[in-house]
């Protein structure tokens, strides 16, 4: 890269600086929110600060080097290193929103360089926990009365924390024991003004590398942050789900008591358990954990391309696409990746999904029964493709493999 195309860039990464610290600046002091501590200029110094840094080190660090070449390789997995790990803590720093979507491309390890995802993961297991005060202030403003008025015991240690909640165990004056599930207080407040200062920054970086693309992520925060804020979205989801996986007899979905739950504090049933990907747990009771490289390198050469496709592609798709990168983590963990099972069970629940919805709307019984037999066709093409993978896994002679691909050809 030439000199004067360096100094164009490094004067156009300043600029774009500038604006999203006056513009930011502008938008939060015309909603009152400049307090150093909470959002203000600290919050969004640090962020746009890391984000220059970052784009600086990738402008500079790769410039002398012969593009593609071992040195060039080595070099560049330096980068993404040092660059994970400002961006982990700058998530680790903002909390809220920041975690949320770090967690996300944590997640994304067939599309992320591996020291991107590697790096963010411990998001999963870090995230800043709320101090009983600001636990005790949620619960005092949604249900109105104080913890020891609603509960004989509540444990002041949480049993877990995420990035926009934690959760406590507790016994009600009944004796029933509970989970309860507190919203971190600032979140809330927080989310609209950490969207609109990400979409800022992704709009400047897309100033200076053009095939960056991951507008997609906000847009999909945008829609879905609000949903998941609403606890009580979330128990009519647990109840939903309760009723569709009820064949499972593994798997209990806690009771909400709605009596004394609010779009902040959600309190459901206690039950003891493992976690999802806890594969001893899974062993010891029993638990069939089965009900990539190669992929990650590949997607790396083509990420530009990745990314822009799913700047175009449809809301609703990235949602089940972020479900079924969640699926592939607790797979990987599992130790299942080889058997395909999230893509197929997600394939099940579809072609389900779409024969009710194509039910719901014909009168016809003709037609109604033409759809339930070409439902449960599909399904017996997952299956049969199911039955080969295993085959395949199991490395039987080739010529067994040859014949049943011959007498029942696997679905495209």
């Amino acid at each position: 890269m030439k000199k004067g195309d360096m100094a164009r860039k490094a004067l156009k990464l300043a600029s774009w600086t500038s604006m999203a610290l006056a513009a930011s600046g502008i938008y939060l002091y015309s909603n009152k929110y400049l307090d150093p501590n909470d959002f203000g200029a600290v919050r969004v110094g640090r962020a746009v600060a890391t984000t220059a840094v970052i784009s600086y080190d990738y402008l500079t660090s790769l410039k002398s080097v012969p593009y593609g070449s071992e040195e060039y390789l080595q070099l560049r997995s330096k980068v993404h290193l040092r660059s994970a790990r400002r961006l982990c803590e700058l998530c680790c720093a903002n909390r809220g929103t920041f975690i949320k979507v770090g967690q996300h491309l944590g997640a994304l390890d067939y599309l992320l360089p591996e020291e991107y995802t590697s790096t963010l993961k411990v998001l999963h297991s870090q995230a800043p926990q709320s101090s009983m005060q600001e636990i005790r202030q949620v619960i005092r403003e949604d249900l109105g009365k104080e913890i020891h008025d609603l509960f004989q015991s509540f444990d002041d240690t949480p049993l877990g924390t995420a990035s926009l909640a934690q959760v406590h165990k507790a016994v009600l004056h009944d004796g029933r024991t509970v989970a309860v599930k507190v919203q971190h207080p600032k979140v809330r407040a927080q989310s609209s003004k950490d969207i609109l200062l990400m979409e800022v920054l992704i709009l400047a970086v897309k100033q200076l590398f053009p095939e960056f693309e991951f507008m997609w992520l906000v847009d999909e925060a945008k829609k879905n942050l609000p949903l998941e804020l609403d606890f009580l979205n979330e128990g009519r989801n647990a109840e939903k789900v309760s009723q569709m996986l009820k064949h499972f007899d593994f798997l209990k979905v806690p009771r909400i008591h709605w009596d004394l739950s609010t779009e902040r504090v959600l309190l459901m049933e206690f039950v003891d358990g493992g976690q999802v990907n806890d594969r001893d747990y899974m062993e010891k009771n029993k638990i069939d954990v089965n009900e990539d490289l190669e992929i990650r390198n590949n997607a790396a050469n083509y990420l530009p391309q990745i990314s822009q496709l799913l700047n175009h592609v449809p809301r609703q798709m990235l949602l089940i696409l972020k479900t079924n990168d969640l699926l592939r983590g607790i797979e990987a963990a599992l130790g299942t990746r080889a058997s395909a099972s999230s893509f197929l069970n997600m394939s099940r629940c579809c072609i389900r999904a779409l024969a009710e919805h194509k039910k719901k709307n014909t009168c016809s019984f003709f037609r109604r029964t033409q759809i339930s037999f070409r439902e449960a066709f599909n399904l017996w093409q997952i299956n049969l493709h199911e039955l080969i993978l295993r085959v395949k896994g199991l490395k039987l002679a080739d010529r067994v493999l040859a014949l049943i691909c011959w007498l029942f050809p696997a679905p495209l």
